[in-house]
């Protein structure tokens, strides 16, 4: 049976990606961003929080309901 109960996080771009490096715009393409003010609803894992890590200059995570 699937697990209903799975901890998510809210996740708003707040920066540009222009001139930042194409691993940067890479990781925000994979955490379904790509443009300000865009919003993300994702699964808590490890490897997203690590996403999150590496572009948390350009991100704000926002409480889940």
């Amino acid at each position: 049976m699937a697990e209903t109960n799975k901890a998510t996080l809210k996740v708003v771009q707040t920066g540009s990606p222009i001139g930042r490096r194409k691993d940067q715009r890479a990781t925000l393409i994979g955490l379904g961003l790509n443009k300000i003010r865009r919003t993300s609803e994702l699964e808590d894992t490890p490897s997203i929080r690590g996403m999150i890590h590496k572009v948390r200059h350009l991100v704000r995570v926002v409480e889940a309901e």
